[in-house]
């Protein structure tokens, strides 16, 4: 009984790109890297915290302290508002640098052809027109087309959301020729960034790399996305307008019987200040954001990072009511 036939694939007629053309694509094309959104300077993370209604209304507040020659009311107004940037930019600044070493950690090593040698090389470096030789548990590192498959079978959910992996064959004719299809469908010679191989070996041509794969364009459509205010952001906006209507509607009140009354008006106003203040809850920022900040830490112990002290509240939430849900009976 003859033995099993030997695999014979076209990887040593295959010589792949060379070293220097390589080198060219990479500076020409930019790195095998999804798009990712220009990290912020201090500066950036600053305003977005002083522009928050209730930091407005410390600072308005503070001001008019130092307007009135009360520095040291004033100063710790300010403090506040320090204390409350101070802890925002040090939590997202940590988070920005434990998500880049996640992404540093998660990026995939592929095999390709260059010079007719098999190198493995990281995942970013891979180009357009490179050869890349796929095996049992691999990541697909670029969009690309099979040359050469031996019962191949990739998972695409991360892109369909089918959980059943789908069968790949070869492309009929120059795999430099073919148009790249859509995730989805069996029997299909297109492989895409993100993928896993479940099954098989193959060798494929990279047809995309970077936000030219079919992962890419994704994820430059999320980028456009706006990000809205929390829940959380929108009831403190609503207490600010609160505070700020009843503070205004107490300090014309106090200035005009003040003014009636004793007939000093210029008095009258400054009792209306001072009234006004009395109504701000200065120690409220503070507060809120040292239970943000722990929130976030405590999620951290979890395994789940957060950007933005707001959206700590939001996750608990999900993350609680994900845990509490009681289960169904079938």
């Amino acid at each position: 009984m003859p033995g099993p036939t030997p695999d014979t694939t076209p990887l040593l007629e295959l010589r792949g790109l060379s070293t220097e053309e390589a080198k060219r694509r990479l500076a020409v094309e930019g790195p095998n890297e999804l798009p990712t959104a220009r990290p912020r300077n201090l500066l950036q993370q600053a305003w977005t915290v002083v522009r928050q209604p209730m930091i407005l209304l410390l600072l308005v507040a503070g001001s008019i302290n130092f307007a009135l020659a009360e520095p040291l009311d004033g100063a710790i107004l300010m403090s506040f508002v320090v204390v409350v940037i101070g802890i925002s930019i040090y939590q997202e600044h940590k988070t920005e640098n434990a998500l880049a070493a996640l992404r540093d950690l998660s990026s995939p090593r592929a095999l390709v052809v260059r010079d007719g040698r098999q190198l493995r090389i990281p995942g970013r470096e891979v180009v357009r027109g490179d050869v890349v030789v796929l095996g049992e548990g691999d990541r697909v590192p670029a969009d690309a087309v099979l040359a050469e498959a031996v019962n191949l079978s990739v998972d695409e959910s991360a892109l369909t959301g089918e959980s059943v992996p789908v069968r790949k064959t070869r492309v009929d004719g120059p795999p430099g020729e073919s148009t790249m299809g859509r995730p989805g469908g069996d029997a299909t010679p297109w492989l895409f960034s993100g993928t896993l191989v479940v099954k098989g070996r193959g060798i494929v041509l990279v047809s995309g790399t970077g936000a030219n794969t079919e992962l890419g364009r994704i994820g430059t459509a999320l980028r456009s996305i706006e990000e809205g205010p929390t829940p959380l952001q929108r009831e403190i906006d609503r207490l600010v307008r609160i505070i700020a209507v009843f503070g205004v509607l107490a300090a014309v009140a106090v200035a005009v019987i003040y003014g009636l009354t004793r007939g000093v008006w210029l008095e009258g106003v400054l009792a209306g200040i001072a009234t006004a203040m009395a109504m701000l809850p200065e120690e409220f920022p503070v507060v809120l954001t040292v239970f943000l900040a722990l929130g976030a830490w405590r999620m951290s112990r979890r395994s789940v990072l957060t950007r933005r002290r707001p959206s700590s509240r939001r996750s608990a939430r999900r993350r609680s009511s994900a845990s509490t849900r009681p289960e169904r009976s079938p």
